[in-house]
């Protein structure tokens, strides 16, 4: 059973809708005892780094995914939320990775005239973990994103727009993805495949 961390800042419904496709169990909740019994969770993300955390410590949803030894999948924002600071709203994160997380205008060269934000397909490359099991190196996600974080000794793979950026990042039973590999076709459902297998 896949529990979907519910925090009113999702794209929950595309998570979902993904899941179904693969046929496997889930459940929605914002209850850590409901979530505490799935055997994996997804925390989705779209918005505002600031108020999605105030959401996470006001329902408790902070400590707990800190805490948690379940196989964790942050998505886009979700990923973002387990880095240790973002400067949307230059707030202090979950901190389960020391990357940071900065606009891309922060980030960019000042003569690179790049569309911000990141929206559409690009590559993903120097894959680790298992999250990527017959992936192929430089397989083409799904991306909508204007902040981004930096590289680290957990990033598992790289992208470049302007830069280069942690696409995904894993640590223990925590992974992270910046792309949205419920809107990402084939390659996106490998992925989540792969997660859905995983057991603490």
């Amino acid at each position: 059973m896949t529990g979907i961390i519910d925090y009113d800042a999702g794209n929950i419904r595309s998570v979902e809708n993904a899941l179904k496709r693969l046929g496997a169990g889930y459940v929605i909740s914002s209850d850590s005892q409901v979530l505490s019994s799935c055997d994996r969770l997804i925390l989705p993300g779209v918005g505002d780094a600031a108020w999605a955390m105030a959401r996470l410590r006001a329902n408790g949803l902070a400590d707990f995914i800190r805490n948690t030894d379940r196989p964790l999948l942050g998505i886009c924002l979700g990923m973002q939320l387990l880095c240790s600071w973002s400067e949307e709203g230059d707030v202090e994160c979950l901190g389960i990775f020391p990357n940071r997380v900065r606009h891309f205008s922060s980030v960019l060269p000042g003569n690179m005239p790049l569309k911000i934000p990141h929206v559409g397909w690009n590559d993903i490359t120097s894959l680790k973990t298992g999250l990527f099991d017959g992936v192929a190196e430089g397989s083409y996600v799904y991306f909508v994103h204007s902040y981004c974080a930096d590289i680290g000794e957990d990033t598992a793979s790289v992208t470049g727009y302007g830069v280069p950026f942690s696409s995904s990042l894993c640590r223990d039973n925590f992974m992270g993805c910046q792309f949205h590999p419920e809107k990402s076709g084939d390659v996106g459902e490998r992925i989540l495949s792969n997660f859905i297998r995983l057991r603490r």
